[in-house]
């Protein structure tokens, strides 16, 4: 791990204890909707990539197993919880999103929820997802992106200048263009809130 990737798990740790109460109003306004989308379409063995403190647990249907991962112990434990309050099975282990500890062609599905935005080098998290999903695997993601009203994706830009130097969130990312780049096959995908919030549902080449 980097000092600069130390940094911001740091940056998390101290976050994860009142992060929910913080996001609250914004988690009902904008993601929650979203997080139901991606999670219903979960199927077989699952990897959900930056679990954070478990905001999608009670999303999955029941068939689902499970895994979880993050870089940070404290958002893990509030995971944890997480999956006591809701009764769900999960298994949640401390790992880097760009280097996965995991075999080639593990999972059935990939999700990541809202994250990729913090994660410093979003391709290389996005071809770790690729690489231990099985040919025809499902990667679903729902994340803020870049705007497709150009006012807002303007303050975006200014907004960036702050956020990504502070704490490595960026928002004028747009993980579709990526994967696009990376030879998947898009699915299904909406754009909301004037295109700040952007859902994919993906698949792997057999």
């Amino acid at each position: 791990m980097t000092r600069s990737t130390g940094t911001l798990v740091g940056y998390w740790n101290r976050q994860a204890a009142t992060y929910d109460a913080r996001m609250a109003g914004l988690e009902r306004r904008f993601f929650a909707d979203s997080r139901g989308w991606v999670c219903r379409r979960a199927r077989g063995t699952t990897l959900e990539i930056a679990v954070g403190t478990g905001a999608n647990l009670p999303h999955y249907p029941g068939e689902v197993d499970l895994t979880g991962i993050d870089w940070s112990p404290a958002m893990l434990q509030a995971a944890r919880h997480q999956a006591e309050r809701v009764r769900r099975v999960v298994t949640l282990s401390r790992a880097d999103a760009t280097a996965l500890p995991f075999p080639a062609e593990t999972f059935d599905t990939v999700v990541s929820t809202f994250a990729l935005c913090c994660i410093p080098d979003e391709r290389a998290a996005l071809s770790e997802a690729l690489r231990v999903l099985r040919p025809g695997g499902h990667l679903l993601l729902a994340d803020h992106v870049a705007a497709s009203f150009w006012p807002l994706r303007a303050l975006q830009h200014i907004v960036d200048l702050v956020s990504v130097p502070l704490h490595g969130e960026h928002y004028t990312r747009r993980p579709v263009t990526t994967l696009l780049s990376l030879g998947v096959t898009i699915e299904e995908s909406e754009r909301l809130a004037m295109g700040a919030v952007e859902r994919v549902h993906a698949r792997k080449p057999h």
